[in-house]
């Protein structure tokens, strides 16, 4: 199989160039559209600290089956259009969770935009709950 791979590429190293830029050009694209991530640990190092607040963006019904404690609820489809309402966090980081840590880094970079410090938990609320992190309903 590698054999046959490697034939192919020396025998068409255009097309396999080709390939390689597409997907470097791929993985820099995505990794510019969200924001930066911060860990459970750093989270809760920026929120014990009075550095930062938490900012649930996922629907209401879900925030309230469990949430970080503290967390604020502002459905991701409404957040943007409240952000008057989060003038008075704007000297700390706004830390944004959502379900999988896939939607949130989007609205982050749209509030970064607006002049707030923004940041999404990488891996949402998934990996809250598997670090054993406490949720409250």
């Amino acid at each position: 199989m590698v054999a046959h791979l490697l034939e192919f590429v020396t025998h068409h190293y255009l097309i396999a160039g080709a390939f390689v830029i597409l997907l470097a050009l791929l993985i820099a694209y995505e990794m510019s559209k969200g924001a930066s991530s911060v860990s459970t640990g750093q989270l809760t190092a920026l929120v014990n600290s009075d550095q930062g607040v938490v900012i649930d963006v996922r629907p209401a019904k879900e925030f309230a089956a469990g949430h970080i404690v503290g967390a604020l609820n502002y459905p991701q489809d409404k957040l943007l259009s409240r952000t008057a309402e989060l003038n008075k966090h704007k000297d700390k980081t706004l830390i944004l969770v959502d379900a999988m840590g896939q939607h949130a880094g989007t609205t982050a970079r749209e509030l970064i935009k607006a002049g707030f410090k923004a940041a999404k938990l990488s891996g949402g609320i998934s990996s809250w709950r598997a670090d054993n992190l406490p949720l409250v309903k």
